[in-house]
C-alpha cells in the first residue's frame, strides 16, 4: 500500500469533522504531508492527475483568495472549489477550476490567477496551512459550510451576477452564492468521494 493509500484510509473511515474539530487534524495532516517523499511524485490518479498537482492548485487557491479569512473562510473557499469539481457544469479537476478563464487579465474565475502578479506564496506559515487545509477538503474531512455553492465574492463588492442566484451563508469576509433552489443532498465526505475515489 502506498503513501496516499494509507492516508486515505485513514481519511475515509472516518465521518466528516464539524470545523471547531479540525485543528489537531491540521498539525496530523501537516506532518503526513511532510512525510511523504519525493518518489510519491509519480502517484497519480487513474485519468492522469497528480495528487500533487491537485492539492497544490487548491493550495495556492486557498492561500491567495482567503489568506486573510478566519479558518472557516479558508474551509469555505476550498468547498467552493471543490464543488465546482464535483459539478458538471465545470472542469473536472482543481487545476482546471482553479485556471478557468484562461490568463486574459480579470477574466478568469479567480483573480489571483489573471491578475498578472506572482502566484508565488511569501507568507510561509499561511502557505502550509493551506497546505494542510487544501488536503482535509480534498479528501472530505470537513464539512462544507458553504451549503453546496458554487460560487462567492467579496462583501465590498456587489456583482452583477449576483441576482441571477440563491445566496448562501456569509462566512469572514465572503458571500456564497448556489444555482436557485439547488441544495445539495450531502456537503461532506460522501460528496467528494467521486474525486477520492479515482486513485
Amino acid at each position: 500500500m502506498n503513501k496516499y493509500m494509507a492516508i486515505k484510509s485513514l481519511f475515509i473511515s472516518r465521518p466528516a469533522l464539524p470545523v471547531a474539530q479540525i485543528a489537531t487534524s491540521i498539525v496530523f495532516v501537516a506532518a503526513m504531508l511532510f512525510a511523504l517523499s519525493p518518489a510519491s511524485a509519480e502517484v497519480k490518479f487513474e485519468d492522469d492527475l497528480n495528487v500533487e498537482d491537485e492539492l497544490h492548485c487548491l493550495a495556492l487557491n486557498i492561500y491567495h483568495e482567503a489568506r486573510g479569512e478566519p479558518e472557516l473562510g479558508k474551509f469555505a473557499v476550498a468547498n467552493v472549489t471543490m464543488n465546482r469539481v464535483n459539478d458538471a457544469r465545470f472542469p473536472k479537476t482543481v487545476c482546471d477550476v482553479v485556471r478557468q478563464g484562461g490568463e486574459r487579465r480579470y477574466r478568469c474565475q479567480f483573480t489571483w490567477w489573471c491578475d498578472g502578479r506572482s502566484d508565488r506564496p511569501r507568507d510561509v506559515r499561511a502557505w502550509n496551512q493551506s497546505k494542510a487545509l487544501a488536503f482535509l477538503v480534498y479528501f472530505g474531512f470537513a464539512r462544507d459550510a458553504t451549503e453546496g455553492s458554487l460560487w462567492y465574492h467579496a462583501d465590498y463588492v456587489a456583482p452583477y451576477w449576483r441576482l441571477t442566484f440563491e445566496r448562501g451563508p456569509k462566512i469572514g469576509r465572503h458571500i456564497f452564492y448556489r444555482r436557485n433552489a439547488e441544495r445539495p443532498a450531502d456537503t461532506s465526505l460522501a460528496s467528494y468521494m467521486s474525486v477520492a475515489s479515482r486513485f
